[in-house]
């Protein structure tokens, strides 16, 4: 995760050399001169959009540039009010270009969402219209082709169901004064709900579950919970081939429930996994499969709303998805309100 931060990191380099350099060449430079070099970093922070990140290089070099250059050197006090202004100037440059940075973003962000969405739908979408085409057009087609295309009609109206829903659950978790709609869950069967959503034929081919014969009812949101293991399957069945074994197991733990979602695929780079939970990411080699790039960042915004955890790692002969949901409330609580 540190790798998200490597500008920061990356700054504090050029300003440590930035600062090196105006040392040695302090006489042959001007105090304004100094200045302005010290804005490098501070600019290179602010195109990120990030103003904490902004404000702590500002911070740093206002403070380097009036121990080391503003008279009295090497101490903290500035006698001309004018240098008052240039460390305010510091900060001033560092938010608008911040604030900028993060307009642009915005924009970027929306226009891949809207490119996102326009593909996304508009495939399942033209899916469905072929199929409804031909079977209005062709009535003495055989019982299987015209199974076949109802199958179609399935799975694209499916594939939309999905992708709206990510959009509201997306939506919905954004929401700083989110309430969970808490409610005692059977995993299990939340496990059947999500898959509904999909083939059974892909299902009986490739899918195997376990499940703890002990699992005990779950404190959570049931609706969100669907949409976690709905997102996890969606992403397990579009990255797996069809010759390809698909794992789900649900484990009993003492203070916790254990879920791990296991897909036979080739090892993804120590950089993806880091990324992956990350809003509209997309694998370099997945521009042939549809997605929009939010559903394991909903996945991810699903579980920490739970107070959980969820990580990606090779393991084996694929990847591994594992979730620990923490028991916010133990089936003995269950048992006391019942009597």
């Amino acid at each position: 995760m540190f790798h998200r931060y490597n500008y920061i990191l990356t700054a504090l380099g050029v300003l440590g050399v930035i600062t090196l350099i105006s040392v040695v060449f302090q006489d042959y430079l001007e105090l304004v001169n100094i200045a302005l070099i010290h804005l490098i970093p501070i600019i290179f922070v602010a195109l990120r959009g990030n103003f904490s990140a902004t404000a702590l290089i500002a911070f740093i070099a206002i403070l380097l540039f009036n121990v080391l250059y503003v008279p009295p050197v090497y101490s903290f006090s500035v006698h001309d009010a004018i240098y008052l202004w240039s460390f305010a100037i510091f900060l001033l440059v560092g938010y608008i270009i911040t604030a900028q940075a993060k307009k642009i973003q915005t924009n970027e962000i929306r226009d891949i969402l809207l490119n996102t969405l326009s593909h996304d739908l508009k495939t399942p979408l033209s899916s469905i219209l072929g199929s409804i085409t031909l079977l209005l057009e062709d009535r003495k087609m055989s019982e299987e082709t015209q199974n076949t295309l109802l199958q179609e009609i399935k799975n694209g109206s499916e594939r939309m169901n999905r992708l709206i829903n990510n959009l509201l659950d997306n939506a919905r978790l954004k929401d700083k004064h989110l309430e969970l709609k808490m409610e005692w869950c059977d995993l299990e069967d939340i496990l059947g709900v999500a898959l509904q959503d999909f083939d059974e034929a892909q299902i009986q081919r490739s899918l195997r579950l376990h499940v703890d014969a002990h699992l005990e009812l779950f404190w959570g949101d049931y609706n969100l919970l669907v949409r976690l293991f709905a997102n996890l399957l969606d992403n397990a069945f579009k990255y797996s081939n069809q010759t390809k074994q698909i794992s789900v197991t649900i484990k009993q733990e003492d203070k916790s429930a254990q879920i791990t979602f296991f897909n036979e695929s080739n090892p993804l780079k120590e950089q993806n996994l880091e990324t992956i939970f990350d809003k509209f990411y997309r694998l370099e080699n997945a521009k042939d499969i549809s997605g929009s790039g939010i559903g394991l960042f909903i996945c991810q915004s699903i579980v920490a709303a739970h107070h959980g955890k969820i990580k990606a790692y090779n393991h084996e002969n694929g990847v591994c998805f594992e979730i620990t949901l923490p028991r916010l409330k133990q089936l003995s609580a269950l048992q006391k309100e019942a009597e």
